[in-house]
């Protein structure tokens, strides 16, 4: 809920002045996809919110789940280590759909080559800064909808792609 704060504007000699809840622990949770289509020409993020949970297989099982069914294509996935990504319930499932499911793991500690960490950067730098919610409910209502504002622009997410050193080619 404490927001990172950026430089800001204000008249001259009037301080600005960001209030926020203090001694708050809740979050949002957010897992997310940066999609590219077969054919390699069109871009897309898929986000999932978590109010007040943290990441466990499950709830990657779950999302990745929801990405077969609503692209229906071969999925080639590329994941930090994440434990939750690695874990058991993720583990026999992606076992049981080698066919239709591979997985590709990134070097340990090399979070420059996932270009779904230049998205959770952004976010919090740009749509997000120095937003201080007074409640949860505000905080997942924003958080929704930077990602789904984020989700449909293609310039913006091929910049993401393009700024990663893997060689993700797009058309």
């Amino acid at each position: 809920m404490a927001p990172l704060v950026r430089r800001s504007w204000a008249p001259r000699g009037r301080t600005p002045v960001l209030l926020q809840r203090g001694r708050s622990r809740r979050k949002v949770s957010v897992i997310g996809a940066l999609v590219i289509s077969p054919k390699r020409r069109r871009v897309r993020g898929y986000f999932r919110l978590h109010p007040e949970a943290n990441l466990d297989g499950a709830l990657v099982l779950s999302f990745v789940k929801e990405l077969r069914r609503t692209l229906r294509v071969p999925l080639e996935l590329v994941w930090d280590r994440l434990n939750a990504h690695r874990g058991e319930p993720v583990k026999s499932f992606v076992e049981s759909q080698r066919q239709r499911l591979h997985v590709h793991l990134l070097p340990p500690y090399a979070p420059e080559l996932n270009p779904v960490e230049l998205i959770w950067g952004y976010l919090k730098a740009n749509p997000m800064a120095n937003f201080a919610p007074g409640q949860l409910a505000d905080l997942v209502e924003q958080t929704d909808l930077a990602t789904c504002v984020l989700a449909r622009d293609q310039p913006l997410l091929r910049s993401f792609l393009a700024h990663c050193p893997l060689s993700l080619r797009l058309k």
